[in-house]
């Protein structure tokens, strides 16, 4: 997958290797019409694209023979579909209440001022690409975020300055999930 700082600009009409177009004809053969299958095709554009230009929105379109606008709308929908260059990790910083009670926005200032991201949320080395999201689905341990598939929770301005130095020397850290122990609900007198 080609990642950091690829040009803003298209970079011209995309084609499919024919690796890909291997992979798409298995994708179809799993849906009752082509049109079906848009979003695991925007997935695969994604993943071997990086991002969804619309060249690359273009080239879903053409391959699944639906209107360039239905690819773009789909794309747009859709949070998880990048329509500009990201960094090689993109975090994901939960906000939604959960994580904001126990210290989600002192987080997300942690990480503005480590990372200094454009308007983008991408940072200057092009490595990390930095997103406020609502709710990542685990409220019990906030404050958290996901960098790309992994979560991170119970965060500190100390583990974020953990995982974003293991990160950039390549030896990111494990992702610690809660024991079960940890997982304990009282109600409150």
């Amino acid at each position: 997958m080609s990642h950091g700082a690829a040009p803003a600009a298209s970079r011209g009409p995309r084609e499919w290797s024919h690796d890909q177009l291997a992979k798409i004809d298995v994708i179809l053969a799993k849906y009752p019409t082509k049109q079906s299958a848009i979003m695991p095709v925007l997935w695969l554009a994604q993943d071997d694209f990086g991002w969804l230009d619309l060249d690359v929105m273009r080239l879903v379109a053409r391959t699944l023979q639906i209107p360039p606008s239905h690819v773009h709308a789909v794309a747009s929908f859709y949070t998880m579909f990048k329509k500009v260059p990201t960094g090689r990790y993109v975090i994901d910083v939960c906000q939604t209440l959960s994580c904001a009670l126990v210290g989600a926005e002192a987080i997300i200032a942690h990480l503005e001022r480590v990372l200094e991201p454009d308007a983008h949320g991408n940072s200057k080395d092009g490595l990390f690409t930095l997103h406020k999201v609502e709710c990542l689905a685990s409220c019990g341990s906030g404050p958290m975020m996901q960098v790309n598939e992994h979560f991170y929770e119970f965060l500190t301005p100390d583990s974020v300055d953990q995982i974003i130095h293991g990160l950039r020397s390549g030896n990111p850290l494990p992702t610690p999930r809660p024991e079960a122990n940890e997982w304990q609900w009282a109600p409150r007198s």
